[in-house]
């Protein structure tokens, strides 16, 4: 994210809280010192998210706020995340690791060859090149009390209740000097030129902006329903359009916290299992073509059991796809107004940080012509890098080996997969993936989280003919498996490390946010 405070760019006007909404505010007036934000918002519009979990971007965006990493775990009920886990999405009986860290020596190319050709006698390709997956399984945080914030010897992200962490955004915004107004848009004011001029509120307050950030949600209510940037749906390709979600109490206060996000394959989708410190959310995304709501929500209740039997469930409708242009005129869209995919790795609020970075590097004071040439440059970015996460997402699904279900099914047909993919899949039966089958600028997920999609799906690459460095490679995974043992032995249980930052804030907490 841009770290140098821009030249002043008039006044600022977000409309939508949430997450979306006050991380905007947040960036533009405590990271970039902006003295004109406004953020309007009704209380009448709740917050989508349902528990939500990050992309390791997110300690990155967070030092540049200012905020202590302890201050930020309590006051969001955030815990340590470091990976995913599916469970049952190859086969009803697999399951594997999608950890942060990177691969041993970068991006792990050079072994993948030599971890291919050891065919069944070797461990999981990510057990196999990092040290997290057993981290994982042990149940141990991804640093220490000692490290510094927001850094520890594993890459991590977060978990944390959606409500809460908006709630401390805006403490922080109207601390750093966000006005903040109460009211629901009655009439949206259009300029001579084309551009908004200014939100009419119901009861008749005018609020006039320079620019305007539409974090309206799936309303779209600027970009969408008054500027007309068309929608392009991806339903065909990734099938889930709706969720329900519950928030379930452990059964014991000392329970363990799982540092992963628990991702489990059923008939028709897939539940999230993510834990908080007193409570898991818990979710099932699933596809309403392949089944009926009342059947979902006896899924759901199946996974959670007994602890759910008294707990309502919340549904949550979508369309996935996301805005051809995301920036017309003085709009600008971030977040659920800009696109959505489902939660399945994260990359909702990962998208939220990418489209501030780039605004926070392409918004300058100039011409009308030098603003729509930066509209031009970010629409061509984000609508990049929402096709290359349609792909991304696609692979966790269409390379499966279930043919249980018609959902299952219908994902490993040809005719649900980008061509894209289609091409680099028939590609990488017969080698690895390379550097060169992507174009890392706009890329979220980087080649080596293909890889561990890839292998641990159980896609299988033709061994190549022999490599040299066979002796090498064997030494670097044996290097891997002692230092593994060695994290597991050296880092703190997940909840004790948070018991330690909950203390540690209670003192400034006392003292009021800074």
């Amino acid at each position: 994210m841009a770290t140098d405070n821009p030249p002043s760019l008039g006044r600022i006007v977000i409309l939508g809280g949430g997450t979306a909404g006050w991380l905007a505010a947040a960036t533009f007036s405590r990271a970039w010192k902006m003295p004109r934000v406004t953020l309007v918002e009704s209380s009448d519009i709740g917050i989508i998210g349902v528990g939500e979990g990050t992309f390791p971007t997110i300690r990155t965006t967070l030092a540049g706020l200012g905020v202590a990493e302890a201050e930020f775990l309590s006051r969001a009920d955030a815990t340590f995340k470091q990976g995913v886990l599916f469970d049952g999405w190859a086969t009803d009986a697999d399951s594997y690791f999608h950890p942060f860290n990177m691969p041993v020596g970068g991006e792990g190319e050079p072994l993948l060859p030599h971890w291919i050709a050891a065919g069944e006698q070797r461990a999981s390709w990510a057990d196999s090149v990092t040290v997290q997956e057993r981290v994982i399984r042990a149940g141990r945080a991804p640093k220490r009390p000692q490290d510094p914030d927001f850094s520890g010897p594993m890459n991590y992200a977060y978990h944390f209740d959606a409500a809460r962490f908006a709630d401390y955004l805006r403490t922080i915004s109207v601390a750093a000097g966000v006005e903040r107004i109460e009211g629901t848009v009655a009439e949206v004011e259009r300029a001579p030129d084309g551009d908004i001029a200014a939100l009419l509120l119901a009861g008749g307050k005018r609020v006039e902006g320079d620019i305007f950030l539409d974090c309206s949600g799936f309303g779209a209510l600027l970009i969408g329903q008054t500027l007309g940037s068309s929608f392009t749906g991806c339903g065909d390709t990734l099938f889930n359009d709706r969720a329900l979600a519950m928030q379930v109490p452990y059964d014991r206060p000392d329970a363990p916290i799982r540092p992963y996000t628990l991702a489990t394959a059923h008939e028709a989708g897939w539940t999230w299992d993510i834990g908080l410190s007193e409570r898991r959310g818990i979710g099932y995304v699933y596809s309403s073509r392949h089944c009926s709501d009342e059947d979902a929500e006896a899924t759901l209740r199946r996974y959670v059991g007994p602890a759910g039997d008294a707990l309502a469930a919340r549904q949550l409708r979508f369309q996935t796809g996301y805005r051809e242009r995301q920036w017309i005129g003085n709009c600008i869209a971030v977040g659920l107004s800009a696109g959505f995919f489902e939660p399945l790795e994260s990359t909702g609020i990962m998208l939220i940080e990418t489209a501030l970075r780039m605004i926070g590097d392409l918004l300058v004071p100039g011409t009308r012509a030098t603003r729509e040439a930066a509209a031009r440059r970010f629409n061509d970015l984000m609508r990049a890098r929402f096709e290359r996460i349609v792909r991304f997402l696609k692979l966790h699904y269409c390379i499966t080996r279930r043919t249980d279900t018609a959902y299952w099914r219908d994902n490993a047909d040809p005719a649900s997969i980008p061509e894209d993919l289609r091409d680099l899949l028939a590609q990488w039966r017969h080698r690895p993936p390379s550097r060169f089958d992507f174009t890392v600028d706009l890329e979220t997920f980087l080649p080596p989280s293909y890889h561990y999609i890839l292998y641990g799906m159980g896609f299988r690459t033709e061994p190549a003919r022999p490599m040299p460095g066979a002796a090498e490679a064997r030494a670097a995974f044996a290097q891997v498996a002692a230092a593994s043992r060695a994290a597991v032995a050296n880092l703190p249980d997940h909840r004790t490390l948070l018991h330690h930052y909950r203390r540690q804030s209670a003192p400034t907490l006392a003292q009021g946010i800074r």
